[in-house]
């Protein structure tokens, strides 16, 4: 039986053979080792030439940490034929960015390095210009739902089952309960891989607990974070406030810093991918909105655990964070983070998401518990101001399939 591969898997296949070296970062456990390997095993069926690293080891490690050019002491170059060198965890080099430029510079016709890394390597922000042109960058995030029903042992038929409830709104599935018990897993489990194929609850939580406990610890460890207790407390208060605004005032003033070590904080828990901060979507009434962001978190099962929080959906007194969050997962799958906004005006007015189509026209999405809590004359001032935005409704619980949760 063929491994299962990620949806990402094609798009760096298809850069294998780009100039760029190929570099993919993303939270830890979210499957980026196994992903190095399948690329390594789909380059050696093509008969390249292909050379594996991981920088988990020591002794390569202090070779590269000597000098760049020591890579050649385990890659061979050849004579006319480019050769591929995939390394994992390239974060751990003292200078990853400056490693990666002057291979890149020298190099760059006689090998190609496709790269994975984390944390602090992404986190460095002379890795944006160093590489300029250098590299591709691709995330990887932890399981989407249609992953995790390709991965979820019993749900081999749903991904089917679930794009023909996406692909038609008239079609009622004979499946659609099986469906949703699969989301409601989906929903307080999350995506991690070793999690999703965990066999009961039981080891799904033990599991997640140790991904929450000593991954965030050597997050913080290598993003040089030296307040730990203030930097757990910050993401227990985002945690709480899934989908609301982030006010960096009354955050600082409430975990005691400055609204720069704040800011500080905030930038490493995008980096290390565990939150995003949504930015306010406007083209005009530019003064009445906000400009404040709104938080949400990458993967379901991380938030959970940070509460101690795994009853079912219905019994949870923040299901309506739980589903907006799910929405923005769902919505960064499909539209990618820089296109995505909400809207809120400072007298209130808020539609929970925004993402543009064309010159101004796009579309606007509310997103509810329940079907019956929609009130369409709520949204009557975004409707007069941007008229080529269409308003949709999305409910955890409703009645049609159109305007299901599960069918975005």
């Amino acid at each position: 039986m063929e491994p299962l591969k990620r949806k990402l898997f094609q798009a760096l296949a298809d850069h294998l053979y780009e100039k760029e070296f190929t570099i993919v970062s993303g939270p830890r456990q979210s499957g980026k080792t196994t992903l190095l390997e399948q690329l390594g095993d789909h380059l050696k069926q093509k008969a390249e030439e292909v050379y594996q690293l991981t920088l988990e080891d020591h002794t390569i490690l202090a070779r590269l940490n000597q000098h760049p050019e020591n890579l050649f002491d385990f890659v061979v170059r050849k004579p006319r034929k480019r050769v591929f060198v995939l390394i994992d965890e390239i974060q751990y080099l003292e200078d990853p960015s400056n490693f990666l430029k002057l291979i890149y510079d020298k190099y760059h016709s006689q090998v190609k390095i496709i790269a994975t890394g984390s944390s602090a390597f992404y986190i460095d922000r002379k890795f944006r210009d160093s590489l300029a042109g250098r590299k591709q960058l691709f995330e990887l995030y932890t399981l989407d739902f249609d992953e995790f029903l390709l991965f979820r042992t019993g749900a081999s038929t749903m991904p089917e089952e679930l794009n023909r409830i996406r692909n038609s709104d008239q079609y009622l599935s004979a499946k659609r309960n099986e469906l949703e018990s699969y989301f409601n897993e989906y929903l307080t489990f999350g995506g991690y891989p070793a999690v999703v194929v965990a066999g009961s609850v039981k080891k799904k939580t033990a599991l997640l607990k140790e991904i929450v406990g000593s991954y965030l610890h050597r997050d913080i460890a290598e993003s040089n974070i030296h307040d730990q207790g203030k930097f757990y407390k910050i993401l227990m208060l985002l945690a709480q406030q899934t989908g609301s605004l982030v006010n960096a005032n009354e955050l600082s003033r409430t975990v005691g810093i400055s609204t720069t070590a704040l800011e500080n904080y905030l930038y490493t828990l995008q980096k290390c991918f565990h939150i995003q901060l949504l930015r306010p979507f406007y083209n005009n009434l530019r003064k009445e909105l906000t400009k404040m962001p709104k938080v949400f978190f990458h993967d379901p099962g991380f938030r959970n655990t940070l509460l101690n929080q795994f009853l079912p959906v219905e019994q949870r007194l923040d299901k309506g964070m739980l589903i907006e969050n799910y929405a923005y997962i769902r919505l960064r799958t499909l539209h990618g983070n820089d296109n995505l906004r909400f809207w809120r005006t400072t007298d209130g007015n808020e539609v929970d998401f925004v993402f543009t189509s064309g010159p101004g026209k796009g579309e606007a999405l509310e997103i509810k518990f329940e079907e019956t809590s929609y009130n369409p004359s709520k949204y009557k001032k975004f409707r007069d101001n941007y008229p080529d935005y269409t308003l949709n409704l999305r409910a955890f619980r409703s009645s049609t399939n159109q305007s299901s949760l599960i069918a975005l």
